[in-house]
C-alpha cells in the first residue's frame, strides 16, 4: 500500500479528517478529533493504528511487520510496516479496526450523529 492509497482510504470513512499537528512531516487522520491513524510521509512505509490491547499482542506475535507503537502508548497501538509484505486487504483490515476503535470511544451523541451520517 503506497501513501496515496492509504490517504484515499482513511479519507473514505465518515467524519474524518486529515491534519499535520505534531510536525509537517507526520500525517494523521483522525475522526471528530480523535487520532486513528499517523504516518512519517518523509519515509511512509510505517503506520501508527489504534488496537485492542489483546489483539495487538496477538498481532506482534504473529507478523514481524507489526511492533509496537512507535512513540505511542504501547499497549494500545502499533505501528504496521506497508512496504508491500503485507496484503493491502489485510491493512486495510486494520485500519478499519482502528477507526472503529475510536469510534467507540466517543461520546454517545456524538457516535449517533455519526451513525445518522454513514446511513445518508
Amino acid at each position: 500500500m503506497n501513501i496515496e492509497d492509504l490517504r484515499a482510504f482513511c479519507l473514505s470513512f465518515p467524519a474524518t479528517a486529515e491534519r499535520l499537528p505534531f510536525n509537517p512531516d507526520y500525517l494523521v487522520f483522525f475522526v471528530y478529533d480523535k487520532m486513528f491513524c499517523l504516518i512519517d510521509i518523509t519515509d511512509p512505509h510505517d503506520i501508527n493504528l489504534k488496537c485492542d490491547p489483546e489483539r495487538a499482542i496477538e498481532l506482534r506475535e504473529r507478523y514481524k511487520e507489526v511492533t509496537p507503537g512507535y512513540h505511542m502508548n504501547k499497549k494500545h497501538w502499533n505501528t504496521v510496516r506497508i512496504d508491500g509484505s503485507l496484503p493491502d486487504s489485510l491493512i486495510e483490515e486494520w485500519i478499519t479496526d482502528s477507526y472503529n476503535l475510536v469510534v467507540m470511544g466517543l461520546p454517545k451523541k456524538v457516535r449517533q450523529e455519526l451513525s445518522a451520517y454513514r446511513n445518508q
